[in-house]
C-alpha cells in the first residue's frame, strides 16, 4: 500500500534520477562514462516509479512497452562498436580516434567509440532490466493451496 507522500516523492525523484543516470554515462568516475552504472541507475528509477504507482499507471505513463527494443539497439551498438574495427583491419574494440589525434568535442565530452559504447551497454542494461522489472509485475500472486492458512484467519 502507498501512501500520497510515497507517489509524490516518486513522481519528483524520477527526472532527477534520470539526470544522474546521464551524468553517470556521459562522464562515469573519471573521464569516460560509466554505462553499466548508469542503465542500473536509471532502472532503479523506473523501479521506484512501478512500486509507488503500480503496473498499469507506469504503462501508461512511461514507454517501458519498449524495454525489449531497448535493449536490442543497446545490444546492436555496443557490438558494431565492438566488431567494426575487425572491417578495418584492427584490432576488437580498438577505439577510434587514435591516441595523440584530433578528438571531436561535443561542450567538454570527448566523442570517441567508448562513448558509443557506453551508450550500448547503457541502453541494453536499461532495457533488461526494465524488461525484468515489467515481468516480475505482470507475475500474478501465488494463491494458496486449498485448506492451507492464508494468513488472514484469526485463532
Amino acid at each position: 500500500m502507498t501512501t500520497e507522500l510515497t507517489r509524490a516523492v516518486a513522481r519528483l525523484l524520477l527526472a532527477p534520477v534520470l539526470v544522474v543516470a546521464v551524468a553517470v554515462l556521459v562522464k562515469g568516475y573519471v573521464d569516460v562514462g560509466d554505462g553499466f552504472a548508469g542503465g542500473v541507475i536509471a532502472a532503479l528509477g523506473v523501479l521506484l516509479q512501478y512500486l509507488a504507482f503500480g503496473r498499469a499507471a507506469v504503462q501508461r505513463v512511461l514507454p517501458v512497452r519498449r524495454a525489449a527494443h531497448v535493449a536490442v539497439a543497446g545490444l546492436l551498438i555496443a557490438l558494431a562498436v565492438a566488431f567494426v574495427p575487425l572491417l578495418a583491419g584492427a584490432a576488437p574494440l580498438q577505439h577510434a580516434p587514435a591516441p595523440g589525434a584530433e578528438v571531436v568535442h561535443l561542450g567538454s565530452l570527448e566523442l570517441l567509440t567508448a562513448v558509443a559504447f557506453d551508450v550500448g551497454v547503457f541502453l541494453l542494461v536499461l532495457g533488461m532490466v526494465v524488461g525484468t522489472i515489467q515481468l516480475v509485475a505482470a507475475t500474478p500472486p501465488a494463491r494458496p493451496a486449498a485448506g492451507a492458512p492464508t494468513g488472514s484467519e484469526q485463532p
